[in-house]
């Protein structure tokens, strides 16, 4: 029940929200991972967790060496419950996300952003379009009297001939 409506709410959460307080979740996972593994480690180093029914220090006692163990194996099972707690956080958010895009898609606004862009950008590019039409026809008429000009002053400049 728990995992519903930790469901439930974060489907409420854009799809941004879900992203972050996944991450964090994926944080905390690895976290947890590197003190599994390092509560592994100290316990393969230490060898007076090896066995508990000898002592590989002649002071140390049956006792003692249970203790540690236990000291050892509690750190251990802790960092394994975290690394279960965050691992079940993150498959949570990782399913709600699917949800959260089709409340998204169900928005009073029918139309996405992207398709909102989209249109954005048609607009834009049928405004630039008809502004080349115009500065290209606009170099037209300013090329004919260039022309034109370029004509007058051959004229003017060709010897008379009478």
């Amino acid at each position: 029940m728990e995992e519903t409506s930790s469901t439930s709410i974060s489907s409420q959460k854009s799809t941004q929200e879900l992203a972050m307080e996944g991450q964090k979740y994926l944080e905390d996972t690895i976290e947890s991972a590197f003190q599994i593994l390092s509560s592994l480690n100290d316990e393969l180093c230490n060898p007076n967790l090896w066995s508990s029914s000898s002592s590989p220090h002649p002071n140390a006692t049956s006792s003692d060496t249970t203790h540690q163990f236990e000291m050892g194996g509690a750190a251990l099972d802790e960092a394994r419950l975290r690394y279960k707690s965050s691992v079940a956080a993150l498959r949570s958010v990782l399913a709600a996300i699917p949800n959260s895009r089709k409340a998204k898609a169900y928005d009073v606004d029918p139309m996405s952003s992207d398709d909102l862009d989209v249109e954005k950008l048609v607009e834009q590019a049928s405004a630039l379009r008809k502004e080349l039409e115009n500065k290209n026809r606009h170099l037209k008429n300013l090329i004919d009297q260039f022309r034109e000009l370029i004509t007058d002053i051959a004229s003017w400049q060709s010897p008379v001939s009478g």
